[in-house]
């Protein structure tokens, strides 16, 4: 059977069929239904059929709910979809198991309606949530990585650079959320490159001043095509298009913005961007040493960088070379 595309798909496991009715009639109306009587049934429709949740008893002959939860999550394929265990197992112990074999919610028999469709309606909401941050997440790595076509960066340096700006940003008093979606936000530091010229943008040798003035337009290009947004990671990703140019003393581009009033993510990417810019090999220019950006770095603490960013990066050196090596160039 496969899942009609307006309903969801629900997978109800029980070795009794009088249970497996009675929840067939409470959700039979609003969800699409398959069945399973055993765990081995179970583990071959949901890897068949993948299935948006997953109702399963607990105690039945052969495999327990337990062990077919732990195969679902064990398996990728199978692994992200939730399992809510309905059981007329009530004890604490029973229902702490349930959650560290990796279920959602615990439902004890003989059941509510009222909250069997409650429940399953909350965690499917769940899922259409983080199917939506997965897919919003992924668009902006794929716009992330057209900026490449234009430049003589690599996929490498883009990461590198990410996750020393995670490294940065949690030193910095950041949460580990907060972190990570400056992680995923960074690499689209360079998307206004998009729209510099190619003779501009591909030129082998040194730019005019004027062909440096349209250069310098990439950050506000940038702006522009990540818009405004109601996302987190959309609008840190903007400012961070925006202001990854601007200097702590107000020197920078495109809006000579100095010192705090550069937001903070703008700042942690600069640091991170130009440390790894100048320790990796480009065509144009060798790898510089470790010790020789570092000298570089200190010397435009107050200036280019922010003190504190500068401390931070050389207190956190050992993590930030831990990801230097890791996606080194081929």
């Amino acid at each position: 059977m496969q899942k009609t595309a307006s309903k969801p798909t629900l997978l109800l496991v029980d070795d009794e069929p009088a249970n497996l009715r009675v929840l067939k009639h409470v959700l039979g109306e609003k969800y699409s239904l398959v069945y399973a009587k055993n765990g081995v049934e179970a583990l071959r429709v949901a890897q068949t059929q993948l299935p948006d949740l997953i109702l399963l008893d607990i105690m039945m002959p052969g495999m327990t709910g337990f062990e077919v939860c732990k195969e679902l999550k064990r398996e990728l394929i199978t692994r992200a979809i939730p399992v809510i265990f309905v059981t007329a197992l009530s004890d604490e112990q029973d229902e702490a198991e349930g959650f560290a074999v990796g279920g959602v919610d615990y439902i004890t028999k003989p059941i509510s309606p009222a909250v069997v469709q409650a429940r399953v309606n909350t965690h499917l909401s769940l899922v259409q949530a983080d199917e939506l941050k997965r897919t919003r997440l992924q668009v902006v790595q794929r716009l992330g990585r057209a900026s490449e076509y234009k430049d003589n960066e690599t996929g490498m340096h883009v990461l590198r650079m990410s996750h020393y700006s995670k490294v940065l940003a949690l030193a910095y008093g950041f949460s580990e959320q907060q972190a990570e979606t400056l992680l995923h936000a960074a690499p689209m530091h360079d998307i206004g490159k998009i729209g510099i010229p190619d003779h501009i943008m591909l030129k082998p040798g040194k730019l005019t001043e004027e062909e440096f003035e349209v250069m310098k337009t990439h950050p506000q290009i940038g702006a522009e095509i990540l818009g405004e947004a109601d996302s987190d990671l959309l609008r840190i990703a903007k400012s961070v298009a925006l202001t990854h140019h601007e200097k702590w003393d107000g020197s920078g581009y495109p809006n000579g913005l100095k010192a705090e009033d550069i937001p903070i993510e703008g700042r942690i990417v600069a640091i991170a961007d130009v440390f790894d810019a100048l320790t990796s090999k480009r065509p144009y220019k060798e790898a510089w040493s470790v010790e020789k950006t570092m000298d570089l770095i200190k010397r435009e603490s107050g200036v280019h960088f922010e003190p504190k960013l500068v401390e931070l990066l050389e207190a956190n050196l050992p993590a930030i070379l831990e990801i230097k090596e890791r996606w080194k160039e081929e």
